[in-house]
């Protein structure tokens, strides 16, 4: 395999604060630009939130977006124009495929905790597709030392995963310290694309003896295809939780 793997360290990445809303940018987004990191393929963000208490984005649009939430810790809700309203919580994956268009409102309405979620915009193949919501939900048990399938494109999907309008498909793993877990690269596109991002929680994670990532980092890994390995291993003394996105 010869992939090519370009580090994202977590304090190289856009950050605000405005006090109810902490957040970190993989990607450019809103007020944070950097020209080197625009996109990724179809991957058009990669936000790593915490919502305060009482706090969250109000009624806002979107249209032509993919757009899943991943929640790691505390509680979200969502309303949206569709008649949806959710309370989330960790091991929920929340997926909006907004197409002709869609207002949503994301808020923390705990009491007392922040809210830690990933949310991940992905720009589908097809535009003018009708609006959909789904959720699933991935617990601890299913995650910790497995890396499971999430995330796969609709026309290949089963009611395993959530299906998504493009050639992309997600991970995710809650690895103990000496374990490992392999993903083998999917899609039929040549070459492919994977970006690993480590949850900003803990731990250490060592991808194929090449690259090592701490808290809040990820990696831009290119030059797979179809069949290639990546192999991780947890060599820290934390739980590390990871989301892989393998896309064309």
């Amino acid at each position: 395999m010869n992939a090519q793997f370009v580090e994202r360290k977590s304090k190289d990445r856009g950050h605000v604060n405005h006090d109810w809303l902490d957040a970190h940018h993989t990607l450019s987004f809103a007020s944070y630009f950097d020209h080197k990191f625009k996109s990724f393929g179809a991957l058009k963000a990669m936000n790593e939130n915490i919502v305060q208490p009482n706090a969250g984005f109000g009624t806002h649009p979107h249209r032509e977006f993919e757009i899943f939430s991943y929640i790691i810790s505390g509680e979200l809700q969502h309303k949206d124009s569709i008649g949806n309203i959710e309370i989330l919580k960790p091991g929920n994956i929340q997926f909006t495929s907004c197409g002709t268009g869609i207002t949503h409102s994301e808020y923390n309405v705990h009491p007392t905790l922040p809210v830690h979620f990933l949310q991940v915009w992905v720009k589908p193949d097809k535009s003018n597709l009708k609006p959909r919501y789904q959720t699933m939900t991935f617990d601890k048990f299913s995650k910790t030392n497995k890396l499971v399938h999430i995330i796969s494109p609709v026309d290949y999907h089963d009611n395993s995963t959530i299906g998504i309008n493009t050639d992309f498909h997600a991970y995710a793993s809650l690895l103990e310290p000496s374990y490992k877990v392999v993903h083998t690269v999917q899609g039929t596109e040549k070459p492919r694309k994977v970006y690993i991002h480590l949850m900003n929680t803990g731990g250490k994670l060592n991808i194929n003896e090449r690259v090592i990532l701490q808290k809040g980092d990820g990696v831009f890994v290119t030059d797979v295809k179809r069949g290639d390995e990546i192999v991780f291993e947890s060599i820290g003394d934390e739980v590390v939780e990871f989301v892989v996105l393998d896309l064309a």
